[in-house]
C-alpha cells in the first residue's frame, strides 16, 4: 500500500488552516506552522510549492502572508496532492527493436492493472473531497471533543 509523503500531509493541513481563515486576509507562515504543528523548516517549502501550484497566493511585507487563491469549496485534495507530488510521470519502459515497445510480462500486466485501479479509486476520492468538506468535518470533530458541563 503506498504511503502518503509527510509533505503532502503538511500541505493538506496548511491549506486547511488557510481555508479556516478564508477571507480574513493573509496568514503568516509561522502562525500556520504553530497551529498545525508543522516544523518551521518545512512550512515555507510547503507553502512555496502550493503557491507554485496555484493553490495559494502570497503577499510580502510585515502584514503579508499566504491565502487561498480560490474558495475552499473549489479546492480539492487532488489539487493539493498533485501540486506536492508533481504530475504523473510518462511511461519509461525501454524501447524494443525497430522503435517498438517491449511487451510487459504477464505478472507485470496483472500488477499494473491492479495498481491502475487503485490509482483511479484514489483520484476519485481525492477529487471528491474539498477543503470546505474538511472544514465541516473539522467543526464536527471540534464540537464532539468540546467538554460538556452539566449542572
Amino acid at each position: 500500500m503506498p504511503r502518503t509523503p509527510i509533505k503532502v500531509t503538511y500541505a493538506i493541513f496548511a491549506a486547511l488552516d488557510l481555508a479556516l481563515r478564508y477571507g480574513e486576509g493573509p496568514v503568516q507562515a509561522k502562525a500556520i506552522a504553530r497551529r498545525q504543528t508543522i516544523p518551521p523548516r518545512f512550512i515555507e517549502q510547503v507553502l512555496h510549492a502550493l503557491k507554485h501550484g496555484g493553490v495559494v497566493d502570497s503577499i510580502r511585507g510585515p502584514q503579508g502572508g499566504y491565502m487561498l487563491r480560490h474558495p475552499p469549496s473549489d479546492v480539492s485534495l487532488a489539487a493539493i496532492v498533485d501540486t506536492m507530488n508533481g504530475q504523473a510521470k510518462p511511461d519509461t519502459r525501454p524501447a524494443g527493436t525497430n522503435g517498438r515497445t517491449l511487451r510487459p510480462s504477464l505478472q507485470e500486466s496483472l500488477v499494473s492493472s491492479i495498481w491502475g485501479r487503485v490509482h483511479q479509486a484514489e483520484r476519485e476520492v481525492l477529487s471528491a473531497v474539498t477543503l470546505q468538506s474538511l472544514i465541516e468535518q473539522y467543526s464536527q470533530l471540534e464540537q464532539q471533543q468540546a467538554p460538556m458541563y452539566h449542572i
